[in-house]
């Protein structure tokens, strides 16, 4: 895995995604609000969906409800990813945390709850990867699975 550090508008440490772990949750139906991109967007999001692997950080399939093509789930409780999602405000906070995995650029968020929300940048749709903090030990792995489909089917540039 490459995976370098970088400042997204002139980002801080990202030392905190690897420092949580904690118990799983019971919950084993994943759910994920659908994102509602225009059709260009919807496009290429279709296609990461038939890209996306079976696994991710050793994780089966397991799709979030309702079913959609723009959404994707993997364990439980789940690693979940959304396509065509808003650009996150956050992206313009010049102390924003940002890293670099195998050749996409991402946001990172730390949520109260432990948890840590990934969002691609310079991509032509916004792609968000939540983690919840039962999964935050292992660091970027989930990123690792999924990056190399993105940069297939999500072309570089700025979305609009």
């Amino acid at each position: 895995m490459k995976s370098i550090r970088h400042r997204l508008l002139g980002l801080p440490a990202l030392a905190l995604l690897i420092a949580a772990a904690g118990c799983s949750s019971s919950d084993d139906s994943p759910s994920a609000a659908v994102p509602r991109p225009d059709a260009k967007v919807t496009k290429l999001c279709r296609n990461l969906d038939t890209v996306l692997p079976r696994k991710v950080d050793g994780l089966d399939r397991n799709d979030p409800e309702p079913r959609s093509a723009l959404t994707a789930g993997w364990g439980s409780p789940a690693i979940i990813l959304r396509c065509g999602v808003p650009r996150p405000a956050e992206m313009d906070d010049p102390e924003a945390d940002g890293v670099e995995v195998d050749g996409v650029g991402w946001l990172l968020q730390k949520r109260d709850d432990g948890s840590f929300r990934f969002t691609t940048t310079l991509r032509r749709a916004y792609v968000e990867v939540s983690i919840p903090k039962a999964r935050t030990s292992g660091g970027m792995g989930p990123l690792t699975a999924v990056a190399q489909p993105i940069k297939k089917a999500i072309p570089e540039g700025i979305a609009d």
